[in-house]
């Protein structure tokens, strides 16, 4: 039995949802589709009679043994709030456009069912990063798969976060904002902000600051049995933290910590796919373009 969850069906996607739920048939896989997705799709698809639907967390039952994900990989974060610490391997099928975690394309998607139906996939761990603070954040779900980040509001100076190793002072950051990102995300907004790639099973936390005002300040890569602290100063009252694509205002004086999650995430991977060819196909790792 597989949970269902898509953000939306585009018109030039019904095609390809339609040959899915056609495979997953072939394949013996029962369908529990999220309700909102359901709503938009059930007077354009054909789905079995009968189809079962969820809307929470909490109607994730033992029996389901995999999520799978239709769109790209803001698609897939959101199933990170639904599966929680529930034994459920999360497979994404790309529908969107990059699709780095996501990186299951559309021509593969009759052998990815097919891999999940004869149990043939790599479980791919993942560590999360948690939050801690002085106030409640995020409701019941205060990790993320690829980082946290504390900005500044979009229209305020920069602040100064205070950051902590352990207690110990690390450094103060100039800047408008500050990334601590697994190694997931760092592929992801880390990278764009000029962090480094580093492997999922590096064990580590990269800290990226975001348009630092110091020329000497860089990346740094700590490991992730670290809890890292800040404190924030801001002309502002307020400041923005994320986690993933989840984000809260909060007062500035928050009290601010983020560790390891005490539990992974099981990212499905089929058997010819690797982080390395991962890199090559979706960032151009190594390609020639000259010619």
């Amino acid at each position: 039995m597989a949970a269902i969850y898509s953000r939306v069906m585009e018109e030039e996607q019904e095609k390809d949802v339609q040959l899915f739920f056609d495979e997953l048939a072939k394949q013996n896989i029962e369908p529990v589709i999220f309700q909102h997705f359901y709503d938009q799709i059930k007077h354009r698809i054909n789905l079995p009679p009968d189809s079962k639907t969820f809307s929470l967390s909490e109607h994730l039952h033992d029996e389901i043994e995999f999520i799978i994900t239709l769109g790209g990989d803001g698609t897939l974060l959101d199933t990170i709030t639904l599966v929680r610490e529930k034994n459920i391997s999360i497979m994404g099928i790309n529908f969107g456009r990059l699709g780095f975690l996501a990186s299951i394309g559309r021509n593969e998607m009759k052998n990815a069912l097919k891999a999940i139906a004869k149990r043939s996939y790599i479980p791919d761990k993942r560590t999360m990063i948690h939050l801690d603070a002085d106030l409640p954040l995020f409701g019941n779900v205060p990790y993320g798969l690829n980082e946290f980040s504390v900005h500044k509001r979009d229209t305020d100076p920069m602040i100064k976060i205070h950051t902590y190793l352990n207690g110990e002072f690390l450094n103060t950051y100039w800047a408008d904002g500050l990334i601590v990102a697994t190694p997931t995300g760092s592929t992801g907004y880390s990278l764009s902000c000029g962090g480094p790639i580093v492997f999922p099973e590096s064990g580590s936390f990269v800290i990226t600051p975001v348009a630092p005002h110091n020329l000497n300040v860089r990346s740094l890569i700590v490991p992730d049995d670290n809890i890292i602290s800040f404190e924030v100063e801001s002309r502002s009252e307020n400041i923005i933290c994320a986690l993933d694509s989840r984000r809260e205002l909060v007062g500035k004086n928050v009290q601010l910590a983020v560790r390891k999650e005490s539990f992974p995430v099981s990212l499905i991977r089929l058997s010819e796919n690797n982080f390395l060819q991962t890199l090559h196909n979706k960032l151009t790792w190594g390609l020639d373009k000259r010619n």
